[in-house]
């Protein structure tokens, strides 16, 4: 436990280090947060309700999970493309000490990111005269975890597999389908159709609709829990699968 404690505190430090991370992981969020705000501000409230911000909070949380990826990603494949994770292998560390070391850091990042961002929402909220409940927003962080953790996953798994150079573009990738079809930016209900369809069986969906279930207090079963179970075991695979990656690779540069 030890070894953990101090891998994620050297992770930390690097994280700290790197001003794109304050940019892409804190800042970008919010500036998206403001300008999505401007926007439901100028047409008319009853056209379009995705951009309200107790629609819209929920969904740029999961948004700002996304870059949260993409720095898990360059985290790993940075110290994997030099010698650090090889000297890392010639000591007592396991490959799920080294995933642990990774995991935490980013999830610390996630948490503050969460924090910021609804923090921000509930400022605007009062601002614009629609004042978002405190409750609804403790529980809407608490049920954004599973999708924080998804999302690190799945950054591990890029940061494992492929370089420096290739890990930052298949997470650009991921982000504009998570996007898209995590009903971020449109209904995806209203939508209907094929694209609906579509986007039901991303999990990218069920985060945005678990979390906007959450903020709106409505724990029903179609609007709350199947969805945030859905993002629980997808989260469960994801891990696992980046630990085995990890695992797998670590056995191969040994061996």
């Amino acid at each position: 436990m030890n070894r953990v404690f101090a891998f994620t505190r050297r992770n930390i430090k690097e994280l700290l280090r790197d001003p794109l991370g304050y940019i892409f992981c804190l800042g970008f969020p919010l500036v998206m947060l403001i300008i999505m705000t401007l926007v439901d501000r100028s047409i008319p409230k009853e056209a379009v309700t995705i951009f309200h911000i107790e629609n819209l909070a929920p969904g740029i949380a999961v948004f700002g999970q996304m870059f949260v990826m993409l720095f898990s990603a360059l985290n790993v494949s940075t110290d994997r493309s030099g010698t650090f994770l090889m000297r890392l292998y010639a000591t007592p560390m396991t490959a799920a000490d080294l995933t642990a070391g990774y995991i935490i850091p980013m999830l610390i990042i996630a948490l503050i990111q969460e924090a910021i961002t609804f923090t921000a929402a509930f400022i605007i909220s009062v601002i614009i005269g629609n004042t978002l409940n405190l409750g609804a927003m403790f529980i809407c962080m608490l049920t954004l975890i599973p999708s924080a953790l998804m999302f690190i996953g799945i950054g591990l798994i890029f940061g494992v597999l492929f370089s420096e150079k290739s890990a930052p573009g298949l997470c650009s990738v991921i982000i504009s389908l998570g996007s898209f079809f995590g009903g971020i930016w449109f209904d995806a209900e209203n939508t209907g159709g094929v694209m609906l369809k579509i986007s039901k069986c991303t999990p990218f969906y069920y985060c945005t609709k678990s979390a906007r279930g959450a903020m709106a207090l409505d724990l029903s079963w179609k609007e709350y829990f199947l969805p945030f179970i859905i993002v629980i075991a997808c989260a469960v695979v994801v891990i696992s699968l980046g630990c085995f990656s990890f695992s797998k690779k670590m056995r191969a540069d040994l061996g």
